[in-house]
């Protein structure tokens, strides 16, 4: 990766406070959908960011320290099971990226939204595909919200053993559908997702 893809700004705009966003956990049959907004500090870089996804776990645990030790504001915004299977995953999601931005003690003048649609902010947002991979406050973001899912999954797992909630964070792998079928599902999955859905039919639980 070419190291100025993580510097990528609008050219009309500079010296603007920019918050980066993104989400984890769109796909996974449990738990939150958890967002971060980040407002990187312009006097305190922080090298290594990348996309949450080509970062190895020690790698992200080492840099979501950095990037909370040094960001100028840093947030996150969550959506729990219920507003999921309520909203369904899209409004979900754009529900935990608002109050992720709302929570920033910086308000920022400009968001940058890793993906192809933005919430309703109440500064400028714009969508950016590949976010994570272009802009250093999303990617910062990614790690922020990745590194914070992926922590309550590994307790999640201690609440509901025998799932593997750690292994797979809650994503549809054939461990986790083979224990869906075998246990049930918990309080924690959404119903409103097919597969957990229709076994509730079938079992009309």
């Amino acid at each position: 990766m070419k190291q100025n893809q993580l510097d990528w700004r609008e050219t009309s705009d500079p010296g603007i406070i920019i918050a980066g966003v993104d989400e984890v956990g769109r796909g996974p049959l449990c738990g939150p959908v958890i967002a971060a907004a980040v407002v990187l500090g312009p006097t305190r870089p922080i090298k290594g960011l990348d996309d949450s996804k080509k970062l190895s776990e020690k790698r992200r645990e080492a840099l979501f320290d950095v990037i909370c030790n040094n960001a100028l504001a840093w947030s996150l915004g969550r959506a729990e099971v219920a507003e999921i299977d309520e909203l369904n995953i899209l409004h979900a999601t754009m529900l935990a990226m608002q109050r992720a931005v709302k929570g920033l003690s910086v308000k920022p003048e400009l968001a940058y939204i890793d993906g192809n649609r933005c919430p309703s902010l109440s500064c400028r947002a714009e969508a950016i595909i590949k976010g994570d991979s272009r802009v250093a406050e999303i990617a910062a973001a990614s790690i922020i919200a990745k590194v914070t899912r992926d922590r309550e999954m590994q307790l999640m797992d201690e609440e509901w053993p025998g799932y593997g909630i750690s292994k797979h964070k809650g994503y549809p792998t054939k461990m986790h559908l083979e224990a869906l079928r075998k246990l049930g599902p918990t309080p924690v999955h959404r119903r409103s997702f097919k597969p957990v859905r229709e076994l509730l039919v079938d079992k009309r639980l």
